[in-house]
């Protein structure tokens, strides 16, 4: 096979590895534009590397000098590499460009392309053989600078979360052997693609999947975001704002200190409301507890026909934010508010390995079906999805037209 030829064949395969890289980042909805562009920069870069390498080891093997041809390739090479590892750490800080970085490797270019008329890089004699000059090793001192550079700022923004770190730094590892490979093995530079190239070109699939996977956790942290905000403007309903206003403003008449005591548990109703919106974890059920007490509380003042009982006898585990008390206003709102004596119960209790809550009244029931087919009660469906999420847990439902409803969770 001729040299052209092998170089094909050992190139090919890469390309398109990278050409694929190319699709899937231009059409990544998750990625940001300006971290897209470094993305698709590093792509470009590391193909050009393929094609020097190729091209070296073309005219390496030609029957004639074609010196200046060796020395551009010479030079393409030895400038694109430092590139690259500062192209990682542009796109690591979110496409913010590091001045030091890049001042190492304005400096490796200019050192390299010294070899178009002196020889203090790297140069080659009639006999096609190269020679190093006494700054040949500018491009491997500054590249490992650059790497142990990439590892440091890997490991400061990752540091909160180490497992992050594994990847990028077992790539770096990969990519360090791979050059010690290329310069200390005897007869690995009579390949067509160093294992440098190589390595980078599998970095590239590395890197898109670990970062590909940051911007979806991120989007998917915005979604949950996004919901605890729906959750908490669905739980301040208007209606429930001007009655408990009315409540407090006739009580102001009859009874002030009644109306302090309300005005009290409003306020701390409201305050904890929006403190939902910063708990992205689970929170101690005692504290959700506390927080329906509070609701039920003032509930209670304006329906004196209603009573909540409370049966609290597992608090060791925790829940969503907002979880329990949307299931008591339910209950409420559409099950005992009509009736003459109206209970709704709140229990937990651990039973066969499952800390189970249960959320019943005796109010008028409702046919299940009907509910969800006419999307009422949607903020039990609120309730479902963040159980199921955020805890691994299960939401029952059983409710009968006339006697009641029952909300039983169970979480693991």
């Amino acid at each position: 096979m001729t040299p052209v030829m092998t170089a094909v064949f050992s190139a090919l395969p890469l390309l398109l590895l990278l050409i694929g890289l190319v699709f899937s980042v231009l059409t990544n909805t998750y990625i940001e534009r300006a971290q897209k562009k470094v993305m698709l920069a590093f792509l470009v870069l590391v193909t050009l590397l393929i094609l020097q390498n190729a091209a070296e080891f073309i005219l390496e093997n030609a029957d004639s000098l074609h010196w200046a041809l060796r020395i551009f390739t010479g030079v393409a090479g030895y400038t694109l590499r430092p590139i690259i590892p500062a192209l990682f750490i542009t796109f690591i800080a979110g496409g913010k460009k590091s001045l030091p970085a890049w001042i190492l490797v304005g400096i490796n270019a200019i050192i390299y392309h010294t070899a178009f008329f002196s020889n203090i890089a790297f140069t080659y004699d009639n006999n096609n053989k190269f020679y190093r000059g006494p700054l040949g090793l500018s491009c491997h001192i500054i590249s490992a600078v650059l790497l142990v550079y990439m590892v440091w700022v890997i490991i400061r923004t990752f540091w909160d979360n180490k497992k992050e770190m594994i990847l990028p730094i077992v790539s770096t590892a990969m990519i360090v052997i791979a050059v010690l490979i290329d310069t200390y093995v005897p007869g690995i530079e009579k390949l067509p693609i160093s294992l440098l190239t190589v390595m980078l070109a599998v970095s590239c699939v590395f890197y898109y999947n670990w970062f590909n996977a940051q911007f979806v956790r991120k989007h998917e942290q915005d979604l949950k975001a996004e919901q605890r905000i729906k959750i908490m403007i669905s739980q301040i309903q208007p209606h429930f704002l001007y009655n408990t206003l009315a409540t407090i403003r006739a009580l102001c008449r009859k009874e002030p200190e009644r109306a302090a005591q309300v005005t009290e548990n409003f306020g701390l109703y409201l305050r904890q409301n929006l403190d939902s919106l910063n708990q992205a974890d689970l929170i101690p059920v005692e504290k959700e507890i506390k927080h329906t007490q509070v609701y039920t509380d003032i509930e209670m003042v304006r329906f004196e026909n209603i009573r909540v009982e409370y049966d609290i006898q597992d608090t060791h585990f925790a829940v969503p934010a907002l979880s329990i008390q949307p299931l008591v206003e339910n209950a409420i709102r559409h099950g005992v508010r009509g009736n003459e004596q109206g209970v709704v119960s709140v229990c937990t209790l651990l039973e066969e390995g499952h800390h189970v809550i249960t959320v019943s009244d005796n109010g008028v029931g409702f046919d299940e079906a009907k509910a969800q087919a006419d999307g009422t009660h949607i903020g039990i469906q609120n309730v479902r999805e963040r159980i199921e999420k955020m805890c691994g847990g299960t939401v029952e439902i059983n409710s009968k037209t006339g006697e009641g409803t029952a909300v039983t969770i169970r979480i693991p």
